[in-house]
């Protein structure tokens, strides 16, 4: 059997098609804050995709703060105006995915603050979440393998400590993709990865001792070589 595996790009415009529909739906309904919409099951059908389909988008939706679902009871217009509603869906509609010189930038900006936070809110068990990630990315460099993953891990584990909610979300949204980056673009080289030890070290260092000046430095120094890099590609 031929199973059709749609691109990311292909994913993308069935998702924007999908709230689309939806805002006309809103539209041509006059749904009004605290309407229900139509079932997951309903929509699908309606718009001739599949069901996750129609999730995905729902939860986009959700995220922005435009709908509301209830567990048992349904999804629901969410406490927003009409034309704000609908200028933001235009934008998002707008919304492209990030290259990867913008998801370095976003990501430097963000971790020079959760590792200047992490340094002065680390608790015993954030400092241990990162003793873990750090060994285990030591570890793997060692003997020669891939360690990108354990790298973004020390890193979201010095996001978490820094008590920051929304940090941490925004580092756990673009991970994915900078992962996907880093393999299509092979920007880790076994240099970087050895010097990555000790630069990793260092931040760990610097937020054991609350030192949050230093965390911040050594974190921007730790970025250098990447941020060069992304602007060379």
């Amino acid at each position: 059997m031929k199973l059709d595996i749609l691109t990311k790009t292909e994913t993308l415009n069935i998702q924007k098609e999908i709230i689309s529909k939806i805002r006309d739906l809103i539209n041509l309904k006059n749904l009004e804050p605290g309407d229900k919409l139509p079932s997951e099951r309903m929509l699908s059908e309606k718009f001739e995709v599949t069901r996750s389909n129609v999730r995905e988008a729902i939860q986009k939706l959700e995220f922005y703060g435009l709908l509301k679902s209830i567990p048992q009871s349904g999804t629901f217009v969410a406490n927003i105006g009409v034309i704000a509603m609908n200028g933001m869906i235009e934008d998002i509609l707008r919304l492209e995915e990030p290259d990867f010189k913008s998801l370095v930038e976003t990501r430097i900006l963000l971790e020079l603050k959760t590792a200047r936070l992490a340094a002065l809110r680390r608790t015993d068990e954030d400092l241990q979440k990162m003793k873990n990630a750090l060994d285990a990315y030591a570890e793997k460099v060692r003997n020669g393998e891939d360690a990108v993953q354990e790298d973004l891990l020390f890193h979201l584990a010095i996001a978490k400590a820094s008590g920051n909610s929304t940090m941490n979300t925004f580092m756990l949204i673009i991970t994915p993709e900078i992962i996907t980056n880093f393999e299509k673009y092979h920007v880790c080289d076994s240099n970087q990865a050895q010097a990555g030890i000790i630069e990793h070290t260092e931040i760990y260092e610097a937020i054991k001792a609350k030192d949050s000046q230093l965390a911040k430095q050594k974190m921007k120094e730790h970025f250098k070589i990447l941020y060069q890099y992304c602007y060379n590609i």
